[in-house]
């Protein structure tokens, strides 16, 4: 009697490796942020590796080289900025207030991180296959324009501008944060909060009043129709 050979179902046993991965990939990524923090932009993977607690071609198994873990990093660090500046911007009601926290959110992040800002935004020895600083930019912004979206809305103009917006802001602010930093911070982060809010207000009252202006509502939306 011939016996019928079945083949070996591999599936469950690659999804339980790929997420063991991932979580290990996770975990590494975490470690790694520590020991820059700890040691400073200028680290290495051996350095990191002894930080984690696995050795280098341990590392080396989940990223394949420096670039790859920076990417990982800068991914994780936009993660960071966007789950502190969300709620914040969530809780203020009054819209000049809610562009200062945005600002001073994202300015106390990177002055309180320093060593991991700079690991992501300043690295001259990495192949940038990817860039991670506008990997960084799009979360960010992505998070902003559903938080403007939702204020345009409820000011009955179309949200269409929410997204371009939260990249000019974003683009601006983290411009203007990164000279901040590079020149050691000349000013104080409250007077530069200040400053940023009130250059952006502008455009964000403009709009406001014309939702309160008779036919300026309907005006503004004609303009936006005819881009």
């Amino acid at each position: 009697m011939n016996s019928v050979t079945r083949p070996v179902n591999t599936d469950g046993r690659r999804g339980r490796w790929d997420g063991h991965r991932e979580q290990r990939r996770a975990e590494l990524t975490a470690a790694a942020i520590e020991a820059i923090r700890q040691h400073g932009p200028e680290i290495g993977m051996e350095a990191i590796a002894a930080h984690a607690g696995v050795s280098k071609p341990v590392l080396y198994r989940y990223f394949a080289d420096k670039s790859e873990l920076w990417l990982a990093v800068g991914q994780q660090a936009g993660m960071l900025v966007l789950d502190a500046m969300i709620p914040a911007v969530a809780e203020v009601r009054e819209e000049r207030a809610a562009i200062a926290t945005a600002i001073d959110v994202y300015l106390a992040h990177i002055e309180g991180d320093l060593n991991l800002y700079r690991f992501v935004v300043h690295q001259p020895d990495i192949a940038r296959h990817r860039d991670v600083v506008a990997d960084v930019v799009d979360t960010v912004a992505s998070g902003l324009a559903r938080i403007f979206g939702d204020r345009l809305r409820a000011h009955g103009l179309d949200s269409g501008a929410a997204l371009p917006w939260a990249y000019g802001v974003v683009g601006y602010v983290q411009s203007v944060g990164d000279w901040w930093l590079r020149q050691q911070q000349p000013i104080s982060r409250e007077a530069l909060c200040e400053y940023l809010t009130t250059f952006l207000w502008a455009g964000v009252a403009g709009i406001s009043r014309a939702a309160d202006t008779p036919g300026g509502l309907a005006a503004l939306q004609e303009g936006w129709s005819m881009q």
